[in-house]
């Protein structure tokens, strides 16, 4: 009875193992912060600009991704000042770009979205504007002078992988939502050319009729006054 009982011990023991390693495992990755930012897909109408601000600390590492979803040649221009003015960024007619910076200035830092160039076409910009760097996922992970334990590594690579597939989501979202106003678009184009190709086709359908019937219909001379 003892001996039996002995591999049943071992089992629950290596179980309760499992559950605490998973158990640890997500309160690290709970743990995991991002930097301090935001996210936003907003509306730029034509002739216009549009201006966000952000407060960042002297020594803050910050970085700004856009992109233009949908309308025009998909560009807008893109600028950024710091708290005293100076342009620390500027592009032109860009579909899509990145830039990263550390702050040299505490302030408020500026940066805008200008559909200026255009007159008749709004555009739809997505953003993603993060300060600071991502804390580590480990406690004191840059000061460790010893190798990371297995579990500790498998935080790592999971933590690098979940970063990557939000990367890639964010990614095919926004290929997603550029596809389909293309393709809105090009069916508007396909429906407007149908109902000009069907008025056309009556039109002509019409003109036909009235010329032929003009030939087959018979005139006849107006009758002279008789004179007494």
């Amino acid at each position: 009875m003892g001996r039996g009982a002995a591999p049943s011990a071992s089992a629950s023991a290596s179980a309760s193992t499992s559950a605490s390693a998973a158990l640890l495992l997500l309160l690290l990755l709970l743990r995991a912060g991002r930097p301090r930012g935001a996210e936003l897909t907003f509306e730029l109408p034509d002739s216009a600009r549009q201006c966000f601000h952000e407060d960042v600390d002297r020594g803050v590492r910050f970085s700004l991704d856009y992109q233009v979803i949908t309308g025009g040649h998909y560009d807008v221009d893109c600028y950024v000042e710091d708290p005293l003015g100076n342009t620390i960024y500027r592009e032109t007619k860009k579909q899509y770009d990145s830039f990263t910076h550390r702050a040299e200035v505490k302030g408020v830092y500026q940066f805008c979205f200008s559909n200026e160039f255009s007159t008749f076409s709004h555009k739809t910009v997505y953003f993603d504007f993060q300060v600071g760097d991502e804390p580590p996922i480990l406690p004191d992970m840059g000061n460790r002078v010893t190798a990371l334990t297995q579990m500790e590594s498998a935080c790592v690579t999971i933590h690098e992988a979940l970063k990557t597939v939000i990367d890639s989501q964010t990614h095919y979202r926004l290929r997603e939502a550029q596809d389909r106003a293309r393709a809105e678009d090009l069916n508007s184009r396909v429906s407007y050319w149908s109902v000009g190709e069907t008025v056309a086709l009556f039109v002509v359908s019409f003109s036909q009729v009235l010329l032929l019937k003009s030939f087959f219909t018979e005139k006849r001379a107006s009758p002279r006054a008789v004179h007494s």
